[in-house]
């Protein structure tokens, strides 16, 4: 079993996975994860989570799985049975999304004060320094599931992730600006890089099935992934042309 000092996210982040488990540490997490949301809708949101009952449901129910944790979860490496283990899995993932994304916001943050001290322009700075912690957390979790074997979840959630933003990010939000301003069609106009973006990605999902299915025979090897870095550089170069 990995033993590691916990942090303060490990502290509010319920961790029941094997090679991680501490019986311990596993009921702390759920106790203070509600320490954590407050701060997280607080400064995300500007909702008070405590100013109404919600916040105090919340902790009153995280209280009572955490003192459950420790009086029936199993002691030293477990295993835990499979109905404590898939909801308190599923709960510490919500945890470590709220995570993940309060960092990478605080990441954008910062490299648009560098951005702005530097003066560097901004469509330099959208291209690369704040495309890259925009998309950082996406980064961590990927490389984090092929660390640990899960490839073909990580590549899913790499083609999965910008369809969902697509999609859903782009329904949504027209909807709510058709709604908000009473009209109904809204006329938008592409810029150049944002059409040189798309082309781009068109390319990089007929790389990848090129790579994958056609030299690969199902596996996508390291020559993917240097040709998949000199087609981005291609496309920063192109994009600030235009």
């Amino acid at each position: 079993m990995k033993m590691f000092p916990p942090t303060y996210a490990q502290l509010a982040t319920p961790v029941p996975c094997d090679g991680y488990y501490c019986r311990p540490l596993v009921a702390l997490s759920v106790v203070l994860s509600p320490i954590w949301l407050w701060y997280y809708f607080k400064d995300q949101f500007e909702v008070d989570l405590f100013s109404s009952y919600i916040g105090y449901v919340i902790f009153g129910s995280t209280l009572f799985v955490g003192l459950a944790v420790m009086r029936f979860a199993p002691g030293d490496d477990g295993p835990m049975e499979l109905y404590m283990v898939i909801p308190l899995t599923l709960y510490g993932f919500a945890i470590a999304a709220t995570w993940l994304d309060s960092i990478a916001d605080k990441l954008v943050e910062l490299l648009e004060l560098f951005g702005i001290l530097l003066e560097i322009p901004r469509t330099i700075m959208g291209l690369t320094v704040l495309a890259f912690g925009n998309s950082s957390q996406d980064l961590i979790a990927n490389v984090s599931l092929s660390r640990k074997g899960l490839s073909t979840m990580a590549v899913t959630a790499c083609l999965a992730g910008p369809i969902f933003n697509l999609c859903i990010g782009l329904s949504l939000g027209f909807m709510a600006l058709l709604k908000s301003t009473g009209k109904d069609e809204i006329h938008v106009k592409f810029p150049g890089n944002i059409k040189t973006g798309f082309y781009f990605t068109l390319a990089n999902c007929a790389l990848i099935v090129f790579a994958g299915i056609v030299v690969g025979k199902g596996v996508i090897g390291k020559g993917y992934g240097y040709l998949a870095c000199g087609l981005y550089v291609v496309y920063v170069l192109t994009s600030l042309n235009i």
